[in-house]
């Protein structure tokens, strides 16, 4: 059934990454109209996740901000097919890195380097950072349940080289290149919510105190891995520049925790300048209140000095 649903979709996606940006955004529209008004998608989880991160704006503000998401999701998901059809050029024109000479002259130092992203603004475009650096590069995905489409998001986001890696493969693949002196970048997407069983960490985010993934940071401090923090904006429909911010030089000597904690102000910091293009879909606070006391303690104790 699997095989089934992809022969039938994937000439349909093929086709609809061929065609000019203009075309593509106005099927965007189409998907939009579709999916907000009339199928609702998330649309609960996503208005209470707006009243929960942001208070302070009016519901009139929210629904406004919730409205542009939704159209934000929908061009983003059909930016993600135009990726197989796309030309170097117009990927140069639309996805620009500010600073790549940050990335490298960490690379020039022989460092390996570990960039954090959170769901914002746009993520699959940043593997064009390929064409422009030396080191191998490897992205921490999750798996998607069918497995033909799992190979298309793989195909995709391998396009300029990039290797696509499970968790609990990250270890290994740093360890072999520290042992082999092979240069590797890996990138991670870190603001979700990790299983509440495996929390380690919790602090506050959006003013919220929520458990944090730390594991992005674990592997920065056992491998000697630079902690790269990158920011996406969305300057136009379909035009984005990403800038790097180097959030620890020497993550070893650095408190435990506080990488992850600089991460999630930094996506906090991009979330309050443009709301609209965070992806609000996410259960991102659905453990909120189940903080144990420690946390809650330390939390209570911020709040009151």
């Amino acid at each position: 059934m699997q095989l089934v649903v992809y022969i039938l979709v994937y000439p349909l996606l093929w086709l609809i990454s061929r065609l000019p940006f203009k075309i593509l955004y106005l099927i965007s529209d189409g998907v939009f109209a579709l999916l907000y008004n009339v199928v609702g998608y998330r649309k609960k989880v996503v208005r209470n996740n707006l009243s929960l991160a942001l208070p302070e704006k009016s519901e009139e503000e929210r629904l406004l901000i919730e409205k542009k998401f939704y159209k934000h999701f929908c061009d983003m998901f059909l930016e993600m097919i135009k990726t197989l059809g796309i030309t170097n050029k117009q990927m140069k024109q639309r996805y620009v890195f500010t600073n790549v000479e940050v990335f490298q002259k960490l690379e020039d130092e022989g460092k390996h380097i570990m960039i954090m992203m959170p769901h914002y603004a746009s993520w699959e475009w940043v593997f064009s950072l390929n064409s422009m650096v030396r080191s191998k590069a490897y992205a921490i995905y999750q798996p998607i349940q069918n497995k033909y489409f799992d190979k298309l998001v793989r195909d995709i986001r391998s396009k300029y080289g990039t290797t696509l890696i499970k968790t609990y493969e990250s270890r290994d693949i740093i360890a072999k290149a520290k042992e082999t002196n092979e240069l590797i970048t890996v990138g991670i997407i870190s603001d979700q919510s990790p299983m509440l069983q495996r929390a380690r960490h919790w602090a506050k985010f959006m003013g919220v105190l929520v458990p944090i993934h730390v594991g992005a940071e674990e592997l920065c401090k056992s491998h000697g891995m630079i902690p790269v923090y990158l920011k996406v904006k969305k300057v136009g429909r379909g035009y984005y520049e990403a800038t790097f911010k180097v959030l620890a030089e020497n993550p070893s000597e650095i408190a435990d925790y506080e990488i992850s904690e600089a991460f999630m102000k930094e996506t906090e910091k991009a979330i309050r300048e443009a709301p609209e293009y965070y992806f609000w879909t996410h259960k991102r606070w659905k453990h909120m209140g189940k903080a144990p006391k420690e946390f809650q303690q330390k939390s209570d104790k911020a709040v009151n000095a």
